[in-house]
Protein backbone atom coordinates (compact mmCIF):
# COMPACT_ATOMS: atom_id res chain seq x y z
CA UNK A 1 0.00 0.00 0.00
CA UNK A 2 1.22 3.67 -1.26
CA UNK A 3 2.19 5.57 1.81
CA UNK A 4 -0.30 8.48 1.60
CA UNK A 5 -2.91 10.04 3.15
CA UNK A 6 -6.66 7.67 3.35
CA UNK A 7 -10.02 9.30 3.18
CA UNK A 8 -12.76 7.71 5.23
CA UNK A 9 -16.13 7.64 3.39
CA UNK A 10 -19.56 6.67 5.53
CA UNK A 11 -20.19 4.34 2.82
CA UNK A 12 -17.32 2.61 2.14
CA UNK A 13 -15.76 2.41 -0.82
CA UNK A 14 -16.41 4.94 -3.22
CA UNK A 15 -17.38 2.24 -6.08
CA UNK A 16 -18.00 -1.27 -4.27
CA UNK A 17 -19.13 -0.03 -0.65
CA UNK A 18 -19.11 -2.55 2.29
CA UNK A 19 -18.92 -6.01 1.84
CA UNK A 20 -19.98 -8.91 4.59
CA UNK A 21 -17.85 -8.89 7.83
CA UNK A 22 -17.91 -12.17 10.35
CA UNK A 23 -16.61 -10.03 13.54
CA UNK A 24 -19.62 -10.76 15.44
CA UNK A 25 -21.05 -14.20 16.34
CA UNK A 26 -24.42 -15.39 15.57
CA UNK A 27 -25.68 -16.13 18.77
CA UNK A 28 -25.08 -12.01 19.54
CA UNK A 29 -27.68 -10.86 17.63
CA UNK A 30 -30.63 -9.39 19.21
CA UNK A 31 -33.16 -9.57 15.94
CA UNK A 32 -33.84 -11.17 13.26
CA UNK A 33 -31.58 -8.64 10.99
CA UNK A 34 -27.93 -10.54 11.01
CA UNK A 35 -26.52 -8.58 8.88
CA UNK A 36 -22.44 -6.75 9.60
CA UNK A 37 -20.48 -4.91 6.61
CA UNK A 38 -17.20 -2.84 6.65
CA UNK A 39 -14.81 -1.77 4.58
CA UNK A 40 -11.10 -1.92 5.53
CA UNK A 41 -9.49 2.02 4.73
CA UNK A 42 -5.98 1.21 5.88
CA UNK A 43 -4.04 -1.81 7.32
CA UNK A 44 0.04 -1.75 8.08
CA UNK A 45 2.03 -4.42 6.69
CA UNK A 46 2.28 -6.26 10.00
CA UNK A 47 -1.39 -5.69 10.25
CA UNK A 48 -1.08 -4.18 14.33
CA UNK A 49 -2.94 -1.28 12.67
CA UNK A 50 -6.50 -1.29 10.91
CA UNK A 51 -8.99 1.29 10.11
CA UNK A 52 -12.22 1.30 8.20
CA UNK A 53 -16.37 1.86 8.41
CA UNK A 54 -17.82 -0.55 10.03
CA UNK A 55 -21.79 -1.53 10.61
CA UNK A 56 -24.08 -4.02 12.41
CA UNK A 57 -27.18 -4.92 13.31
CA UNK A 58 -28.40 -4.84 16.87
CA UNK A 59 -26.71 -7.29 19.15
CA UNK A 60 -25.33 -7.79 22.48
CA UNK A 61 -22.26 -9.02 23.19
CA UNK A 62 -20.40 -9.62 26.71
CA UNK A 63 -16.35 -9.79 26.06
CA UNK A 64 -14.11 -10.80 28.96
CA UNK A 65 -11.18 -9.35 27.94
CA UNK A 66 -11.52 -6.97 24.47
CA UNK A 67 -8.73 -8.44 22.17
CA UNK A 68 -7.31 -4.76 21.41
CA UNK A 69 -7.23 -1.35 21.46
CA UNK A 70 -10.02 0.79 19.36
CA UNK A 71 -10.95 3.78 19.17
CA UNK A 72 -14.22 4.44 17.28
CA UNK A 73 -16.51 6.78 15.76
CA UNK A 74 -20.14 6.64 15.75
CA UNK A 75 -21.77 7.62 12.13
CA UNK A 76 -25.01 6.41 13.34
CA UNK A 77 -27.40 5.03 15.46
CA UNK A 78 -26.49 3.62 18.72
CA UNK A 79 -24.25 1.33 21.17
CA UNK A 80 -24.34 1.23 25.30
CA UNK A 81 -21.32 0.22 26.81
CA UNK A 82 -21.15 -1.52 30.24
CA UNK A 83 -17.75 -1.89 31.98
CA UNK A 84 -16.97 -4.51 34.82
CA UNK A 85 -17.83 -1.87 37.76
CA UNK A 86 -21.13 -1.16 36.16
CA UNK A 87 -20.53 1.83 34.48
CA UNK A 88 -23.33 2.09 31.38
CA UNK A 89 -22.87 5.05 28.43
CA UNK A 90 -24.50 5.35 25.53
CA UNK A 91 -22.84 6.26 22.22
CA UNK A 92 -24.58 8.10 19.14
CA UNK A 93 -23.47 9.78 16.41
CA UNK A 94 -20.97 11.90 16.51
CA UNK A 95 -19.23 10.17 19.88
CA UNK A 96 -15.81 8.99 19.79
CA UNK A 97 -14.27 6.74 22.11
CA UNK A 98 -11.82 3.68 23.21
CA UNK A 99 -12.00 0.59 24.55
CA UNK A 100 -8.85 -0.64 25.74
CA UNK A 101 -7.57 -4.35 25.18
CA UNK A 102 -8.25 -6.48 28.15
CA UNK A 103 -11.36 -4.48 29.20
CA UNK A 104 -14.32 -6.36 29.93
CA UNK A 105 -17.13 -4.63 28.72
CA UNK A 106 -21.01 -5.25 27.70
CA UNK A 107 -21.81 -3.92 24.24
CA UNK A 108 -25.38 -3.33 23.03
CA UNK A 109 -26.02 -2.23 19.91
CA UNK A 110 -29.89 -1.27 19.98
CA UNK A 111 -29.60 0.74 17.11
CA UNK A 112 -27.96 -0.42 13.61
CA UNK A 113 -24.56 1.26 14.10
CA UNK A 114 -22.48 2.31 11.63
CA UNK A 115 -18.77 3.92 12.60
CA UNK A 116 -15.73 4.92 11.52
CA UNK A 117 -12.91 2.58 13.66
CA UNK A 118 -9.27 2.13 14.56
CA UNK A 119 -7.61 -0.70 15.66
CA UNK A 120 -4.46 -1.33 17.37
CA UNK A 121 -2.91 -4.73 18.55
Amino acid sequence: MAVTFHRFLPDGHPETGMGPSHAVPATAFTTDDRSELRHKFFETADGSITSGVWECAPILVEIDAYSVNELMTVLSGSLDITDAQGRRETFTAGDTFLIPKGAKVTLEITERLRKFYMIVT
